[in-house]
Parts: structure tokens; sequence; C-alpha cells
């Protein structure tokens, strides 16, 4: 039932990893890179947890509750990845981010609620942190075809180069082809006689989806809030490193801060595709190890450690000079984020009706998507005045928010042993 989720976060591997230097290569400068990247925290503040609340209220004998709007979603962001590197200018290449931004949200909205589903209560920690096997993966794969095809591939189609091209293209394959796997293999549980009951008696309207959000907020488990208060932080941090990570590796070991047409810095962006993909293959072989620790000592504790080892990491990062070293601090930052995509939902899910899984789960995006969103309309700003542009400055500035999120970890009320 995970596999799909390869192909989901295969297109997000490609956008932390290629679409701020597509900018960088198409003319943006770096204090416009967080604005530019809005696409992201307003298709999922807006698309989550409306797609959350709607498929809570649907069910269909034949297509199903949760796979019809990731099937959806997985085509969108076939095309779109398709068409993303014809992009003829800055502000096409924003355009088509927004579409395929919203199409992954889509899909990765019910992929959370599906597997709440699915499984029965004991086993949600092997559900969600198989997710992040599949997490870390999917973006190992995107981040190694740019590094690949960067080596191998070489000439120029209009600004960008031709292994921009193949990336995109190929992950416009795993897309469609893996959430279609998961669709086709795996059947959803059907509701009983009374869910039936009360899906006719609330039936979708145009309101139905606010309705719920709105609902579901107001009576929303302290744990969330909680948990609300760690993402402020975390999502933040997450968001500076993927807009500065190139960046920071071509004046730490390239020496180089100019971004338009010149090969040092297409042998940085390479090399970054290079180091995400090892932090994202410590995910996924970390990820079951998390999931054994996960039944033998409190999860907030697990968490709280990740996050530790990723804030030291990015404080390590934009001093390190010879490009071979970087794979040390992204070790601990690919254990951490095999915790964040899995962990926090352990937190929380125990907390949550079962007939919501869709709606909470749309808003613990929001949750996510708000310090995103908080993170490109202020760090431009802080980037220019504060940090003198300085990419190593900005993860460092990262490093320093990921600590704060595990201390406000230790905050999160603990789950009773018999709910775990």
């Amino acid at each position: 039932m995970n596999v799909g989720f390869l192909g989901i976060q295969y297109s997000f591997g490609l956008q932390q990893s290629a679409v701020n230097p597509i900018y960088d290569m198409l003319g943006a400068s770096p204090d416009q890179i967080p604005l530019l990247n809005l696409a992201g925290p307003m298709t999922g503040l807006l698309i989550q947890p409306i797609i959350g609340a709607l498929s809570d209220k649907t069910w269909s004998p034949r297509w199903g509750r949760r796979k019809p709007y990731f099937m959806i979603g997985a085509l969108l962001c076939s095309i779109c990845l398709f068409i993303y590197p014809f992009s003829s200018s800055l502000w096409m290449a924003v355009g088509l981010l927004w579409i395929l931004d919203a199409a992954n949200n889509t899909a990765m909205e019910p992929y959370r609620a599906f597997i709440a589903d699915k499984l029965p209560a004991q086993q949600h920690a092997s559900g969600f942190l198989t997710q992040s096997f599949f997490t870390g993966l999917g973006i190992t794969l995107a981040n190694l075809s740019l590094f690949v095809f960067q080596k191998n591939i070489t000439g120029n189609l209009g600004s960008l180069p031709y292994w921009v091209y193949a990336s995109f293209l190929l992950g416009s394959f795993c897309s469609i082809a893996s959430v279609g796997w998961s669709v086709f293999k795996t059947p959803e549980i059907p509701p009983t006689e009374d869910e039936l009951i009360e899906l006719k008696k609330h039936k979708l309207k145009i309101f139905t989806p606010f309705k719920e959000i709105a609902d579901a907020i107001v009576t929303m488990p302290k744990v969330m809030w909680q948990l609300g208060l760690v993402y402020l932080f975390q999502w933040y941090a997450l968001f500076c490193y993927w807009q500065n990570a190139s960046k920071s590796i071509a004046q730490s070991v390239w020496h180089t801060t100019i971004y338009q047409n010149n090969p040092l810095y297409n042998e940085a962006v390479g090399w970054t595709g290079l180091v995400n993909g090892w932090y994202n293959v410590v995910t996924f072989l970390s990820a079951f190890a998390l999931l054994w620790l996960a039944k033998k000592i409190n999860p907030k504790l697990i968490h709280t450690l990740c996050l530790i080892m990723a804030g030291i990491g990015l404080l390590i990062f934009p001093h390190i000079t010879d490009k071979n070293l970087l794979f040390i601090p992204m070790t601990g930052f690919g254990i951490a984020w095999a915790s964040m995509m899995g962990i926090p939902y352990l937190l929380v899910v125990h907390k949550i009706p079962k007939e919501r899984y869709g709606v909470y789960m749309g808003i613990i995006n929001m949750m996510i998507v708000i310090p995103m969103l908080i993170q490109n309309l202020s760090f431009g700003y802080i980037l220019k005045h504060f940090l003198q542009n300085d990419p190593g400055k900005a993860i460092s500035f990262a490093g320093i928010f990921l600590l704060i999120a595990s201390l406000l970890t230790l905050l999160i009320s603990p789950t009773h042993k018999t709910e775990q």
C-alpha cells in the first residue's frame, strides 16, 4: 500500500533539490527564492485539509474513499513534471510549480489517512514508518538521478542543461506508475453499515469541507496544538536548508557565488543531489530501526534526539570545505528525516477520532505548510538584511531552529502506554 509514496516523494525530491537551482539558472536573485517557493505552503494550506475532509465524506464501491484523490493527484503531477523543464522563463517555472504542488498535495494527503484506515492501532507504527522508508527511497532516487544525469548527460536546451530534463521525465514516469500500483493492488476497507448511514445523512456540499475543517480545529486535541509549535520551528528550518543547500555547497566547497551559466555551480547542484540522496538513503535504512525503538522507548524522546542530531549537523554543514565530509552531518539529518516522516503521527493518531482521520491529517499538514508560508514571506528579508545573502549563514540559522524544535518536543503530552 505504500509503494505509491515512492513516486510522490520522487516528485518532492526534485522540488527540494532541483527547483531552486532551476530558479537560479533562470535568473532569480537569492532573496527572491523564498517568495518563489510560496507554491508549496499555499497549496498545502488550501489543498490538503480540503481533500482530507472530502475523502472522509466519500465512498464509492468501485473507486473507494481515498484512492480517487491520490490517483487524480498523481496524474496531474506526472503531467507537470513532464512539462516543467521546458519552462521558457522564470515565471513559467513558478506557475508550473503551483500546479505541481497542488497535484502532489492532492495525492499525498489521503495517503496518510489511507494507512490509518487500513491498519489496526498496533500496526500504525509499522504503517507510518514504512511510509518513511518509501519517502527516503523516493527522494533518494530523485537526488541520485540529478547526480548521475549531471555527470553523464552534457549540453543545454535553452537556459537549462539536458540532465534537468532527464530527471524530470523520469519523475513523471515514477509518479503515475507507483501510485497506479498502489491503487490497483490495495483494496480499501468498505465502511460499516452505520458509517454508510452517516455518509448518506451528511451529503457532500460545497461548504462541507470548510465546515469540517473549522469544527475539527475547534475540537482539536491538546497534543496537536503542542505538535504545531514544534512544527513551526522544524519546518521553517527545513525550508531554509532546501533553499540554500546547493548555494552553501557552491560557496564552501567550490568557492563560487555565481549561479548562471557556471559549470562550478552545476557541479555543486549535482553534488547537492548526491548529499541529499545520501540523507534519504539513511532515512530508508533507519526507518525500521526507529520502528523498533518506538516500541521500546517513548516516541517523543526519539524525535527529540533526532532533531538534536539534525540541528548539530546543519550548524556544522556550511563550514565543511571537503565535499566528501558533507555526508557526515547529513547522516544525522537523514535519521531525523525518518523520524519527521513517521514519529509525529504516532504522537497524535491515538487522540484522533477514526472517522475524521482525513481532515486531521490535513490539519497536521497545515501545521507543516504554515511555517513554510511564514518562512517564504519572512526569510528573504532576514537573509538580505541580517544574514548578508550568505547561504552558509542561512543553513546555520536552520540548525538553531531545529535545536529549538527539539526542546519544544519535550513539552508534548505523553501518550498513555495502553494507547500505544
